[in-house]
């Protein structure tokens, strides 16, 4: 697995979005009202305006997405090791994910690497 995405949800992204274009000396690759995006080695750090969280969407958590070749398959091996997946695989506009949580209950994200 590899860690591909830091995701942060804010009240404040625009004021967000700044911190992080001082932290890293560079504008977001990307950027619209509510969100942006910063690529750092082989990471992204996506940065979202938080929201009420309506039955089926997905929550409005800090999370971390690690890749992986077949989501499907790696939740499988993660049951099979006693890890409760919290969202089955599903596919979105950016691809496969999973969801499930650590110890702690902070969410993970498991999505299935883009094919080249």
């Amino acid at each position: 697995m590899k860690l591909t995405e830091i995701a942060h949800f804010s009240a404040n992204p625009e004021k967000m979005a700044l911190f992080y274009e001082k932290l890293l000396g560079r504008p977001p690759v990307a950027r619209s009202e509510g969100m942006a995006i910063f690529m750092t080695g082989g990471t992204k750090i996506f940065i979202h305006r938080t929201y009420d969280q309506a039955e089926g969407e997905l929550p409005p958590e800090n999370h971390h997405a690690y890749a992986v070749q077949n989501v499907d398959e790696a939740c499988r091996r993660f049951n099979e090791l006693g890890m409760k997946i919290e969202i089955p695989p599903a596919d979105y506009y950016w691809g496969r994910s999973a969801y499930l949580r650590d110890p702690d209950g902070n969410l993970l994200e498991i999505v299935q690497e883009e094919s080249s």
